[in-house]
């Protein structure tokens, strides 16, 4: 595979031993050897680092570095912050990249897109096929007023271009979702593409560190707080 970019996978992984080596595996088979995976540990005093330093002796494009221990946004942050490729792929610890995934996106970065939003089957533990279509069961649109409503980004499903990198960054304090954030800023300044073909099998186990249920009243008060902090990045980088 020769490319004429390079490819960064921004990783963030917190007590990831269970599942991490076969989501690296399943990511590196993707990638040139000028490409490269930062993985960003949020307690590294756990049996990740042990697996993934071991695979970095093996594969020198797999970075790690220490987490901020500040949760997973400012874990992803710093993941992305540490990334050099000219487009940007966030992951998660526990999902598998499907064979094309890397491909796929990468033609969408060619037509022009500045962030790519694909499709997800959803899998148990054990990798059984729960959801054939994330897209279709969450009702999935571009738009920034459909996100800000209802958020269709979802990290492990997007990748962005380097440009988009210094928009984003750094994270406002308190933000709510890092995803959500990364697609309203794409929607404000650039082109969203969306792939409807699934690209990886989205894991739920019960313990992921996305995911989770929170009440109306906290759905709305976010809302407000991230149209308010993309007004003011918007009115800080024009």
């Amino acid at each position: 595979m020769e490319r004429n970019y390079k490819i960064s996978v921004a990783l963030a992984a917190y007590k990831g031993e269970n599942f991490i080596g076969e989501q690296l595996s399943s990511i590196l088979t993707q990638l040139t050897d000028a490409d490269e995976v930062i993985v960003s540990d949020d307690f590294p005093q756990g049996k990740t680092k042990e697996i993934v330093l071991e695979m970095a002796e093996e594969d020198a494009r797999i970075k790690y570095i220490e987490g901020p221990s500040k949760g997973l946004i400012m874990n992803f942050e710093n993941a992305i912050k540490n990334c050099t490729g000219d487009y940007i792929f966030l992951a998660d610890q526990d999902d598998v990249w499907l064979p094309d995934k890397v491909e796929k996106v990468c033609e969408e970065f060619e037509k022009g897109a500045d962030l790519v939003l694909h499709n997800a089957m959803v899998t148990d533990k054990d990798l059984k096929i729960t959801d054939t279509s994330f897209f279709s069961s969450h009702g999935t649109k571009t738009g920034y007023f459909n996100n800000i409503l209802k958020n269709s980004y979802m990290g492990c499903c997007m990748a962005f271009k380097k440009e988009l990198k210094e928009k984003i960054l750094p994270f406002p304090e308190n933000l709510p979702m890092h995803d959500q954030w990364i697609g309203l800023l794409a929607e404000k300044t650039g082109r969203v593409s969306l792939v409807e073909k699934c690209l990886i099998l989205y894991r739920r186990h019960g313990e992921n560190m996305t995911g989770g249920r929170t009440s109306l009243k906290q759905k709305i008060m976010w809302r407000i707080s991230i149209a308010q902090e993309i007004k003011k990045r918007l009115s800080e980088t024009h």
